[in-house]
């Protein structure tokens, strides 16, 4: 039986640039970082130190290459935020592009887009 989400593997063109925006721009933080020396490299990046999922920023030619039937596309994940305006605006003055925060039936809710223009959700959301 599933208990909960663990990990969410988010496969990226450039990893670098990738954990640069999910830090700098995203507010994340990294939880670990691995290599093998043989071209495998991971980082695992979730919004605090003690949240139960993280994400896991992969190489997506690398895991192409491993992996040739696996569906290296992106996600649709919903993020939560307990001031989402503030976050809203977090994001456009560190020029990351969003839309409009619009209210949904379950919430107001916006969407920003990753440095390879992946777009992602983030709905307000008290604990």
């Amino acid at each position: 039986m599933i208990s909960k989400v663990g990990q969410i593997m988010l496969y990226v063109n450039n990893q670098d640039e990738a954990l640069d925006f999910w830090t700098e721009k995203a507010g994340f933080t990294v939880i670990s970082e691995e290599n093998n020396g043989q071209g495998m490299r991971w980082i695992e990046i979730a919004p605090t130190q003690d949240a139960e999922t993280s994400i896991i920023l992969h190489n997506k030619e690398f895991v192409a290459k491993m992996s040739p039937g696996l569906n290296l596309g992106t996600p649709s994940l919903m993020f939560f935020s307990e001031n989402l305006e503030q976050f809203h605006a977090d994001l456009s003055n560190k020029e990351v592009k969003v839309g409009e925060i619009v209210n949904m039936p379950f919430g107001r809710v916006f969407n920003f887009a990753d440095i390879e223009e992946n777009y992602f959700a983030v709905m307000e959301k008290s604990r």
